[in-house]
């Protein structure tokens, strides 16, 4: 066993833990890569020492220079953490020492490993934030570049899997692209509601060394210091949100991904995938397969259990810091691992696929798509909706009998299902006419299809130049 001073809270041990409890106890190697986080807070934590008193500016410079070094030895590779190193604090203050001496020692000065954990993760959290926005705006932009192809694409829209109203192929595009801009709306949203420093927290009742948060909250790019110490080391809220956030941009991915599946078998037959996203099978030599829509449809389950993970482990936790909380590294890092596999995989199956747009067309009117045409004409004429409901409802059942698409419906037998149907009715049942007649803001007409994209194409910039303006530390 190691003797209690090795570590960062072995004082009042007369023993080292039990090699069981070292190894339940160790943070496992993926953790470390928090190491720039916590080199930040530790920078900004000499600042605060120094404004204290604890360090004057020559130590001060000393320490924010060996961090430094840290933290530019970590990130070639030239240092990494030893068994000794039970975390990622532990495994920075024993460099500082080795390069400092017993100055190093003197940065655990005011603060605790509750509250730089808590920074840790938050600083992690904001920077993995801006990389995840720009990983989906690729997807974003195979999506828009695929719409823009396809706005006067005319495809059959669908409702419980049934054909429902035609559309423009660009429109259904861009449904999914709308869902997925929420998503990175959610994380800018959590940004603004997490961007409070809990560092200056200590274990968790405040420090009564550190005094000015607010400058040590601005140095690491934060708005300012959480209000309230207990929940600032005790909260993971931001966690569970963000995770959240991850796990709905991967269900809404697994949504286009099911599409996906249908959109490529033998009975839709709209897309073909291209050979460098696509894969066979060892038995059939024909087989062309949707793997990467079935990998990020699989996925998106691991995404939801991961979150239900951290929720049931927050359930019933009392304040303040209990250490069933560093769960949350476990749970950020296998999400965000997970999350990046599938985002560039997908992004690069949607650029390269090509859509059989002839296919679209002539299934666009199968299934009586043009009905709520000649239900709408009715309306227009005085008609109330329920009863041009029911006399469409009837013209289908005729057109069903005759073995007719309902702008094939003759004049005689538009008269002999309501008199009220005389032949200016056809001039509706074309698929241009029901396009053009969606005319409305959010409608499917191309006209506005078009304006959608061009003005999402401007939201997508402004979201860009969010994740590239951030100023906070970045791993």
């Amino acid at each position: 066993m190691s003797e209690p001073t090795d570590r960062l809270w072995g004082a009042r041990f007369k023993t080292g833990p039990s090699e069981a409890m070292a190894n339940l106890s160790r943070s496992p190697k993926a953790y470390f890569r928090l190491t720039p986080y916590d080199v930040a807070g530790s920078k900004a934590h000499a600042n605060e020492l120094q404004r204290a008193g604890l360090l004057d500016a020559a130590e001060t410079a000393q320490i924010i220079q060996a961090l430094q070094g840290i933290d530019e030895d970590f990130a070639a590779g030239r240092i990494e953490p030893i068994a000794a190193d039970e975390d990622v604090h532990t495994f920075i203050e024993r460099l500082l020492t080795e390069r400092l001496g017993t100055l190093g020692g003197k940065l655990r000065a005011g603060r605790s490993r509750n509250d730089q954990s808590a920074n840790d993760m938050r600083l992690f959290l904001r920077d993995q934030a801006r990389v995840l926005v720009m990983a989906l705006l690729e997807l974003q932009k195979a999506l828009v570049a695929q719409a823009e192809q396809h706005v006067h694409s005319i495809a059959p829209g669908f409702t419980h899997l049934q054909q429902a109203q035609p559309i423009v192929f660009a429109h259904h595009l861009m449904a999914h692209a709308q869902a997925m801009h929420r998503d990175i709306q959610r994380l800018q949203d959590w940004d603004r509601r997490f961007s409070l420093s809990p560092l200056g927290a200590a274990a968790m009742a405040g420090s009564a060394i550190t005094g000015d948060l607010h400058a040590s909250a601005a140095e690491m790019g934060y708005s300012g210091p959480c209000e309230n110490s207990i929940d600032a080391v005790a909260s993971r809220d931001h966690v569970a949100e963000f995770l959240f956030a991850v796990s709905m941009l991967g269900v809404n991915v697994s949504r286009l991904a099911e599409e996906f599946c249908l959109w490529t078998s033998r009975q839709f037959n709209w897309v073909s995938l291209d050979d460098g996203y696509a894969t066979g099978s060892s038995i059939m030599p024909q087989k062309k397969n949707p793997d990467i829509a079935e990998l990020a449809r699989g996925k998106s389950g691991r995404l939801i259990g991961t979150l239900t993970g951290i929720l049931s482990v927050l359930k019933a936790q009392p304040l303040s810091y209990n250490r069933d909380l560093s769960e949350d590294k476990h749970a950020v890092l296998d999400s965000l691992d997970t999350i990046h596999l599938v985002l560039p995989a997908f992004a690069g199956m949607v650029a390269t696929m090509t859509v059989r747009t002839d296919e679209l067309l002539r299934q666009a009117p199968l299934g009586f798509t043009l009905a709520t045409e000649v239900a709408d004409w009715l309306s227009r004429r005085g008609v109330p909706f329920k009863e041009a409901h029911e006399v469409t409802g009837k013209l289908v059942q005729a057109c069903e009998e005759a073995g007719i698409g309902l702008e094939d419906a003759s004049p005689a037998l538009l008269l002999q299902v309501d008199a009220r149907l005389t032949e200016d009715v056809r001039k509706a049942l074309t698929l241009e006419a029901a396009l053009a007649a969606r005319n409305g803001w959010n409608g499917t007409a191309p006209a506005q299809v078009s304006a959608q994209i061009e003005r999402f194409k401007q939201q997508l910039g402004a979201q860009q130049q969010w994740a590239l303006d951030y100023s906070g530390p970045r791993g």
